[in-house]
């Protein structure tokens, strides 16, 4: 069975600064990089190249040279790709401020991400998972959210960018991913995180909380992971880097402890390289990492 990747892709132009700017605030750079991104696309890598599974990949994007190392990331990281060409938007880009903290600040210009519409997504055969985010329009992910439920595939959500949703939309989704931010937007007000995670109304969800760790709500039971300690150089996939070996540990018979602490260990040594796509680990340095921090 194959994981179904479809969302967004940019190209990541990262300045590196002294801290991120606030409000009217102009800082000095240093040095400019350019990396392949874009939530769907960290995605389908980490599926892939951290969770070693199957991975396919819808995404839309420009007729333009920014596609190019786009294409070739996900192609290096074994990702087979199934591409929807604008030929009116440029492929999407991303700005982001990285701050000598590993904070960063991210600016999305969706470009082709945006013309992606329900009728685009392939046929779902051999498909186990879908993996969704917010960086394509609502209206396409809720579409392919609808379709892939009625296929009997299971259906993952990242709600992010932050973002209220239909509830038609948590109807479809068995997996939901969000950070706390997220979630209040989902949830609105509420007196607990147990009662935000109880009135989503999907039956897992997982919470991821930086540097305390996660957790998961699953039949009416709370689970939680400590996050792994690391010297963190730069945050930027690290929320993907975690999804992408999540869904990949539960496509793989995982209980979700087990899949939990796996997204838990790549989502950290993420932390510890730089860019996006470029940060995200493989399923052997995954493997160690957790066996050195498992030995007594």
């Amino acid at each position: 069975m194959t994981l179904l990747v479809a969302g967004s892709a940019n190209l990541d132009f990262v300045v590196r600064v002294p801290h991120i700017p606030a409000p009217g605030e102009t800082v000095l750079g240093r040095a400019l990089q350019t990396f392949p991104g874009g939530k769907g696309a960290n995605q389908a890598i980490a599926c892939a190249r951290a969770g070693g599974a199957p991975t396919r990949m819808l995404l839309a994007l420009g007729n333009d040279a920014q596609a190019e190392p786009i294409e070739a990331s996900l192609r290096d990281a074994g990702v087979d790709l199934h591409i929807v060409r604008s030929a009116r938007e440029p492929t999407g880009m991303a700005f982001i401020g990285l701050a000598d903290n590993a904070e960063n600040a991210i600016t999305v210009a969706p470009g082709a991400n945006a013309t992606l519409a329900p009728a685009d997504l392939p046929s779902l055969a051999g498909v186990s998972h879908l993996l969704l985010q917010l960086e394509t329009p609502l209206a396409t992910v809720a579409a392919y959210a609808r379709q892939a439920h009625a296929a009997g595939v299971t259906v993952v959500l990242n709600a992010a960018p932050a973002q209220p949703l239909p509830t038609a939309l948590l109807a479809d989704v068995d997996l939901l991913i969000v950070n706390e931010g997220e979630l209040a937007a989902i949830a609105g007000p509420q007196p607990s995180l147990e009662a935000a995670l109880a009135g989503v109304g999907v039956q897992c969800v997982v919470v991821t909380q930086g540097a305390s760790g996660c957790c998961a709500w699953h039949e009416g039971r709370l689970l939680r992971q400590d996050a792994f300690a690391v010297d963190a150089v730069d945050t930027t996939a690290a929320g993907d880097t975690f999804c992408g070996a999540l869904v990949a540990a539960l496509s793989r018979q995982a209980t979700l402890p087990q899949a939990l602490k796996r997204a838990s260990a790549a989502a950290a040594l993420a932390c510890t390289k730089l860019g996006a796509q470029t940060s995200i680990p493989t399923a052997d340095e995954v493997e160690t990492f957790l066996a050195r921090r498992s030995a007594p």
